[in-house]
Formats: C-alpha cells, structure tokens, sequence
C-alpha cells in the first residue's frame, strides 16, 4: 500500500478534538459505492470539504464526478477517476477503495450519516470561526468595531452555506392556502395583508402580504419618506399594528417631528420654529394623544449593516411583534464585513438579504430606494416623459428582481404637468405607480399628496382645505432641529406627554 500522505494533523487547541467522524465517513463512501442511487441521496447534503480526512475528500469527489457524468459508481470506475485526477496513490491506491466497499452491507441509513458529517463539517467551520475572532481580538492595532462587522458578516455567509430547505409535500401547504383564502373572504374589503390605509391602493395589493419585500422608490423631492411615515401612521398609529421603521437618514426625533406635523396637520415650519397660533396649539393639544402607545418603534442608527439589521429585525419581532418594517432607505445601508468588486454587487447583497429577511420572518418589509437621474434626463417633447421606470432603479438590477413589488412615488405637478392623460387634475396629488406586482396587477394609484404635513392621504380626505405654500408644495425644512422641543401651549395647560 502506497504511503498516505497529506493527512491533516489532529487540532488539540484546547484539549479538544476537532468534531469528526472518521468510520462513518468511510462507511458513506462504500455506500456510495455499493449503491448507485445513494448519490441522489446525499448530494445536496454533502461536499468534498465536508469529509475531515483529506482522501476521503478525493474519493468523494472522484464519485462526484461519475455520477455528474452519469457513469456507473464502483470500486472499479472510482479507482480509474482517481487515477485520471492523479490521486490514486495519494489515497493509498486501489487496496483502500476495496476496504471502503467490503465493510458496508446495505446503504440504508446512508443519509442518517451524511447528516452528521455535515453537522461534524459545520461545527469545526464554527471553531474555526471562533479562533480567528479571537486571534483578531487580541491583536490591539485592530478596530473592534470593524471586528465585530467582519464576524457577522462571516457567521451570516456561514449561516447561508449550510442553510438547507427540506421538501414539503402539498398537502400542508394546500391546507395553510385555503385557511388564508377563507379569512379573505370573511373579509368584505378583501384584505389579506396589512392595510396601507390607501382604499385604492388596498385594492390592488390587498394589504402589504407577508414575506414580501416591497422596494418604495423615487426621485428626491417626491416625498419617498413622506410616504413611508404615512403608511407607518396609518398602520402603527391608526390599526395599531406594531411597525419597526429603520431611519438611516434622519434622526428619531426629526421622523417624529414630521409624524406629529401630518398626525396634528401643523406646517412642518411652524413644528420647526414653534410659531403656532392658539388653534394650532388646541388641535396640538387633542391630536398628540393619538401617538402615545403607538407601536411605532424607531431605530436611527446611522451607515447600518444588513447583518445588523437582521439581528435587531428578529429582535423587535420576537419582543414587540412587529409584523411589518420599514427601511429609509437602502442605498444607506452597508454589508460590512463582506468584501466586493463593486457598489452594484454590495447592494445585490444588500437586496437579497432583505428579501431572504422577509420570508424567514414572514412579514412584509419595505425599503425606500433612490432612483438614478436618468429620470430628469428624459424629454418630454419627445414622448419619453418623466415617469420612473423599472430601469431607473439606482445602482442594481438585483433590487427589481429581488423585489416581490416595486412602486414609484411621482407627482407630476414637480415636473409642471398638471393634467393626466384621462383628464384628472394633478394639482396637489401624486401617482403610486405600481411597476412590479407578482401577485397582482400593476396599476397606478391617485393619492393627495399635503406636502406642508408631509402627509399622503386618499383623495376623499380633507379635514382641512389644501394650502400652497410659496414653494409649490414643497415640505420646508425636512431636516427639523431636533435640538428644539416643542414648547407648552400658552393658555391650554400641559401637553399630554
């Protein structure tokens, strides 16, 4: 018998031995090749790397090869592949092939034991894991913030190799189908997700639908946050459904700062400068009683990490039962820790991870997301017009894919068209454009849009009538002080705080 060689030396870090499972690796391998079907069983189980003996790795990948191939798996057609791939002798040539097979009666229970050497296989990546952060960790010229970016980034990436989805028959599935369609149809507004609040709107998507990802997106000026914050108002304020709303761009107190400003319909300058006058302060005084106890709960933690958020999204749902979260907006977020040849892959990242989020979570998230500027260079006197399309979508193609729904917040009036092709006025309104819709149709949706509350509503509300501000509609100050609290009222006594 040929010399063995290469054979990794035992870890005894610790006084521990590597996790591995050396007979049933062998007993797996004669298996595979007493039973040409075994393959079928264990192939999306395991991979050369998961065996811990180096030639148990070659052998498997030699029947790995076969049986790509389609070729017959035996000592014979094994012993040639590895003498094709050289590595023969390095195995210990054809004797030990014939061992491998001469001890395994039946492969009966070859998928029992393939499941324990992936186990064996994961559980020594995880020590491994585990020692260079600790190494790093040691090492005082490393940033520990970035440290800690690389872990979860890696644990993530380990998480996502071995992550395994097993079979499910119909049956269970076809059962859990017509439960849903049942609550639907006891249902009369047809509702099967979250309500947006918007009828129109809840008529097309039947509610935001659970393990949905839903990409928001808009030029800067269409009120993509103002958007958001309505819906979040709608759903957290109004149904009080709990929201989780990750605010990337603005501090928690300026986002609630624009809630109060569409909850309490006061100009955002006067949230701003305090300048309210005594009815201001009165519907100040009764509306603000609405927000206390909402299950709104904000994070404005700056440059986030996907591998963070994910963590602080399982959180808010497993403690506060979030059932819907909002992200403003994804081109802020990072995947740190990761590296990448481009911006465009980081994102792609990004986007797939968000939607892998959703179904794990099994709620809706949406994500606001910036459009290119190819949308202002469209002319309009040559039939391009400036409503956003699919391929304006900043910075990746991977976020329409990934998206199970893409609209587009658009007001035309910015652009000075104040009239739609059917002839409905567009002075103070705003177009939802439902782009994508893999469950439904795609349409578009007339909302008003109040752009001194920040507010977007349905067009049969109006509590209060319209006001224009000097500048066209445009929200003044959307990045309020939020160094300034509001003061009490003169004359009504102590707000409800």
């Amino acid at each position: 018998m040929a010399e063995r060689k290469n054979i990794r030396p035992i870890d005894n870090s610790l006084g521990h031995l590597q996790p591995q499972a050396l007979e049933m690796e062998r007993v797996v391998l004669g298996a595979l090749m007493v039973d040409n079907d075994a393959f079928s069983i264990v192939s999306d189980i395991l991979r050369p790397e998961v065996f811990y003996e180096p030639r148990n790795q070659m052998i498997y990948k030699a029947i790995q090869t076969l049986s790509m191939d389609e070729k017959p798996v035996d000592i014979l057609t094994v012993s040639e592949q590895l003498r094709k791939d050289g590595t023969l002798e390095e195995i210990g040539g054809p004797t030990y092939i014939v061992n491998l097979s001469s001890n395994v009666v039946s492969s009966a229970h070859v998928e029992y034991h393939a499941r324990v050497l992936a186990q064996k296989f994961l559980a020594r990546q995880l020590i491994s894991f585990a020692s260079v952060v600790e190494t790093k960790a040691f090492d005082e010229t490393v940033d520990v913030d970035e440290l800690m970016q690389e872990a979860e980034a890696s644990l993530f990436e380990l998480s996502q190799k071995n992550m395994r989805q097993d079979f499910t028959q119909i049956d269970p599935v076809l059962k859990n189908a017509v439960e849903i369609l049942q609550r639907a149809a006891a249902n009369t507004d047809g509702l099967t997700g979250i309500s947006t609040g918007y009828f129109d709107l809840d008529k097309l998507t039947s509610g935001w639908q659970n393990s949905d990802l839903v990409i928001i997106a808009g030029r800067p000026a269409m009120g993509k946050t103002a958007f958001a914050l309505s819906l979040a108002k709608n759903i957290a304020v109004d149904s009080r459904v709990p929201v989780g709303f990750f605010s990337l761009e603005m501090s928690n107190v300026q986002l609630v700062n624009r809630l109060i400003s569409n909850v309490c319909e006061i100009s955002g300058s006067k949230i701003l400068n305090g300048q309210l006058d005594q009815e201001e302060w009165q519907r100040l005084d009764s509306r603000l009683r609405r927000l206390h106890g909402a299950p709104l709960y904000i994070d404005d933690t700056p440059g986030m990490s996907i591998f963070e958020l994910r963590t602080k999204a399982r959180r808010l749902v497993r403690e506060k039962g979030v059932k819907i979260i909002m992200i403003d907006y994804l081109q802020l977020m990072n995947a740190s820790g990761a590296k990448f040849g481009s911006r465009q892959e980081e994102v792609s990242t990004i986007s797939r991870s968000l939607k892998g989020l959703a179904k794990e979570l099994d709620i809706p998230i949406l994500a606001l997301s910036q459009l290119n500027r190819s949308v202002e260079g469209r002319d309009e006197k040559q039939g391009q017009g400036k409503r956003p399309l699919l391929s304006d979508l900043r910075e990746s193609g991977a976020i329409e894919q990934d998206a199970d729904m893409v609209c587009f917040v658009h007001r035309p009036e910015y652009y000075r068209i104040f009239q739609d092709e059917k002839g409905n006025d567009l002075r103070g309104m705003a177009e939802i454009i439902i782009a994508k819709h893999r469950k439904g149709a795609t349409d578009t949706v007339l909302l008003n849009f109040r752009g001194e509350f920040t507010r977007f509503q349905n067009p049969q509300d109006s509590s209060i009538a319209p006001t224009r501000p000097d500048n066209g509609g445009e929200f003044i100050g959307s990045k309020m002080n939020e160094a300034d609290p509001l003061p009490p009222p003169p004359e009504d006594g102590p707000m409800p705080f």
